[in-house]
């Protein structure tokens, strides 16, 4: 008799497990290092993401400036600006995964929390983090480049000209949803315990996802989809146009980050169905 043979590529019913939800404090994050390890991550991360965008955006002006007669058609350009900010996420995501979890930005630790990823000690703890990181990488980019960090905005996200608070406010709110929902995506259980031969398949997707908000928002926000990173802007810029708009680059992504966790959740993962599924069983043992 010959053995039965499973053929190649096929799974079982369900060849993966759902992480159990964090709790929604857990003080005893608080006594181990691999928090702390987590934070000073997430510092690290947000302030060399910084540092490296900020100053990528500010030398492409300096470069097509027309009093100083500069090619226009010089520099990086906003494809290039758009490559900067996707590809220094693809690589901290990827450096910063197995630490941290790789979040770098307050809206995809605000989905993650939603989604009851992480306690919301860790959630408030990382933000803090990521923000003192975005404010550090600026700080350290005026400090090497001070007279073409103010003569070219800091950096600094401001509604354009030409567009109005709710097309910018769309503009976040939309650009975040991209962002997030990718990194459900590519980082769900599911995904992952089958493509778990590709090591490097999560930080790619999110890193692309930046890259393609950018070059659809610049325009029209400069691209925010980051509170962290318009903050740090901001704090070191300090000027009146980006502190009046700075409310955008806060709730537009956090409201796109709560529709991707509520999409992701509960009409992808159908969790309120097997929510439902759990209490009826419930009720009739």
């Amino acid at each position: 008799m010959t053995k039965d043979v499973p053929e190649q590529g096929s799974f079982s019913a369900k060849d993966y497990h759902d992480p159990p939800p964090a709790p929604f404090i857990d003080p005893e994050e608080l006594t181990k290092w691999s928090f702390y390890r987590a934070l000073i991550a997430e510092f690290i991360a947000t302030l060399l993401f910084l540092y490296i965008t900020v100053l990528t955006v500010i030398g492409y002006k300096s470069t097509t400036d027309p009093k100083l007669n500069a090619d226009q058609c010089g520099g990086v350009g906003i494809l290039g600006i758009a490559w900067a900010f996707g590809g220094m996420i693809f690589v901290l995501v990827y450096c910063t995964a197995g630490i941290s979890g790789g979040h770098i930005n307050p809206a995809v630790t605000f989905g993650l929390f939603l989604a009851r990823k992480v306690s919301l000690i860790r959630a408030v703890m990382y933000m803090v983090a990521q923000c003192l990181g975005a404010i550090c990488g600026v700080g350290l980019v005026k400090a090497f480049n001070k007279s073409l960090y103010n003569r070219y905005g800091g950096g600094a996200n401001e509604l354009a000209d030409g567009y109005n608070t709710g097309t910018g406010l769309g503009a976040e709110i939309i650009g975040t949803f991209v962002l997030v929902y990718t990194v459900f995506s590519a980082t769900d259980p599911k995904r992952s315990a089958r493509d778990s031969h590709v090591p490097v398949l999560a930080p790619l997707p999110i890193g692309f996802a930046v890259f393609m908000v950018h070059l659809a928002t610049i325009p029209i926000t400069g691209t925010g989809i980051n509170p962290a990173r318009s903050l740090g802007a901001a704090v070191i810029y300090n000027k009146d146009k980006a502190w009046d708009d700075q409310w955008i680059f806060w709730v537009g992504p956090f409201v796109g980050a709560a529709i991707a966790a509520f999409y992701h959740q509960f009409i992808l993962r159908a969790g309120a169905v097997k929510a439902l599924g759990s209490f009826r069983s419930s009720t009739h043992v």
